[in-house]
């Protein structure tokens, strides 16, 4: 009985310090993430700074007090702060190596919020992949497709690729192309255009409206139209023209070819 309790004793400051690591471990991991969240929101609540870099200084802050959390464990099982940077100087190329690609994302985060490609709410297409922009932290950036599927994009490769923001200019050129028979009048079907272009409040007049025949087909003549407007108006205003125009069209007998086959007989 009395080596069990001697047994126990021996165990008992380790006991305590478990509980105590646990407690701090807890406690650490919500105040971290109150704090996150408290910068997150402070920094969106301001006008002046941009969201983007709301959520990306909310990420680093969250992972600097983690990493005290840590620290704060260790040193409550003996391990001092001096002792912890010795180790991880020791093993600073096995966790390079290991974690080449989570560092390679981690300064490609800063990298993106430095020269800011792109922002939260944003439409781009990065690398062949296209979504709007729901959040951009440290070592990943969010997107959500049209269909709203969530695409995470590790920053490194993000950084590393071809970025096309389609909401970075305030305005945007849409281009169509109509197509009619041989047989129509071209200047009276580029009139009808311009009539359903004019007729539209979201077409910028600067630049002006620009309709103009640019292929002679196998079997149409191609009118292409090119109008500006706001970004925003972009997919709006190019389904009301192509409508409207296809409308128009009928009604002043000006017709559309369509792909169509031929049967030829002979006789014999």
């Amino acid at each position: 009985m009395e080596q069990m309790m001697e047994q126990a004793g021996a165990y008992w400051p380790l006991l305590v310090s478990g509980v105590k690591a646990l407690v701090v471990l807890v406690l650490g991991w919500i105040a971290t993430g109150w704090i996150s969240t408290a910068v997150r929101n402070r920094i969106n609540n301001t006008p002046q700074i941009d969201p983007t870099l709301g959520n990306f200084a909310a990420s680093a802050v969250r992972w600097v007090l983690l990493a005290v959390v840590l620290v704060a464990v260790l040193n409550i099982f003996g391990i001092e702060a001096t002792s912890l940077v010795a180790m991880l100087g020791a093993a600073t190329l096995a966790i390079g190596l290991a974690l080449q690609g989570t560092l390679s994302d981690l300064a490609a985060g800063f990298m993106l919020i430095l020269f800011r490609p792109y922002r939260i709410g944003q439409f781009v297409d990065i690398g062949g992949t296209s979504g709007t922009v729901k959040d951009l932290n440290l070592f990943v950036t969010e997107l959500a497709t049209a269909d709203n599927v969530q695409i995470i994009v590790p920053n490194g490769q993000a950084w590393g690729a071809i970025i096309k923001n389609f909401s970075h200019h305030p305005t945007r050129r849409v281009e169509l192309v109509f197509g009619i028979d041989y047989g129509d009048n071209a200047e009276e079907a580029k009139a009808i255009i311009l009539e359903q272009v004019n007729a539209d409040a979201r077409v910028l007049q600067d630049p002006a409206p620009w309709v103009r025949v640019t292929n002679l087909g196998d079997s149409s003549v191609d009118l292409t139209t090119r109008v500006w407007c706001k970004s925003e108006d972009f997919w709006e205003l190019k389904f009301a023209l192509t409508q409207g125009v296809k409308e128009a069209f009928d009604a002043k007998g000006i017709s559309i070819p369509y792909p169509h086959s031929v049967e030829i007989q002979k006789e014999g």
